[in-house]
């Protein structure tokens, strides 16, 4: 509890965390907003085009879809709380803070502590606001569903999973290079291009192997909704029936960069 308290202390006062976090609370629901408005107006004109979108497109906002729809669309901005992720990690060596948490009697575990519940928190917050967004938007677009309204909310999970991963990735490369400036860059530019590179690359010359990057492999556990899947069902399908093997290797990245952090805090000179 004390570290917990200590952490809030921190970060209740850090302006940037909460501007970063008004970023997210309005990026998440208008990317969402924007795809809703774009389905709305695909599917309610009146001709013999907007029938046909509609037959083929269904309600992918509707229950039980919205939480895989709003999952994936939301899951284009883990970015923005990635970058408080690296601020707040980085600020510690900037400012000397982590050794006056060890001068204070805190030992190494606690600090490497302290920062895991930084991303949990994020992670729990980020969830949240994707969670309250889904069911706005299910229940706006089904408000005569006889459909359960927690039916597929098994994606609620593969998205905060998705999320924690991406953010410990994050954490890793801002507890590794400790500069926060050059973190975000690097970061940025891996999570922008140089991963998305790869894994384009690699899907129609090297067999997908691509498909083994970090962020890509957490990325996989949430497939293109199913309205997008239509278009290649056989694909769709394969993607779905994966989703266990995705969830598996996300554990494993997980537990893999908290190790590494670890090892590096045990050896590391303050």
């Amino acid at each position: 509890m004390k570290v917990l308290r200590t952490e809030w202390l921190k970060i209740k006062s850090y302006p940037a965390f909460w501007g970063i976090m008004i970023m997210t609370a309005l990026s998440y629901p208008g990317i969402n907003y924007i795809f809703w408005n774009i389905y709305k107006d695909l599917t309610q004109r009146k001709n013999q085009a907007g029938q046909i979108a509609k037959l083929l497109l269904g309600n992918p906002f509707a229950y039980p879809e919205t939480y895989h729809t709003t999952a994936y669309f939301s899951s284009f901005f883990v970015f923005i709380p990635a970058i408080v992720v690296i601020m707040l990690v980085t600020n510690e060596y900037t400012y000397k803070t982590h050794r006056q948490n060890i001068i204070d009697g805190w030992s190494r575990d606690q600090f490497l502590m302290s920062k895991f519940f930084d991303v949990l928190l994020i992670t729990l917050m980020v969830t949240v606001l994707y969670l309250s967004i889904a069911i706005v938007i299910g229940i706006i677009a089904s408000p005569n569903s006889t459909v359960s309204m927690w039916s597929n909310s098994g994606y609620i999970g593969l998205f905060a999973l998705q999320t924690f991963s991406h953010l410990s990735i994050a954490f890793l490369v801002g507890f590794v290079v400790r500069r926060s400036f050059i973190a975000l860059g690097i970061f940025v530019f891996y999570y922008i291009i140089v991963e998305n590179m790869i894994v384009g690359y690699s899907k129609y010359k090297l067999d997908d192997i691509g498909r083994f990057m970090p962020l890509e492999i957490a990325d996989r556990m949430i497939p293109v909704p199913v309205f997008l899947g239509k278009m290649d069902e056989k694909a769709y399908k394969a993607s779905l029936a994966n989703i266990p093997q995705q969830i598996l290797l996300t554990f494993v990245v997980i537990v893999v960069v908290w190790s590494i952090c670890y090892f590096t805090n045990k050896k590391r000179d303050l």
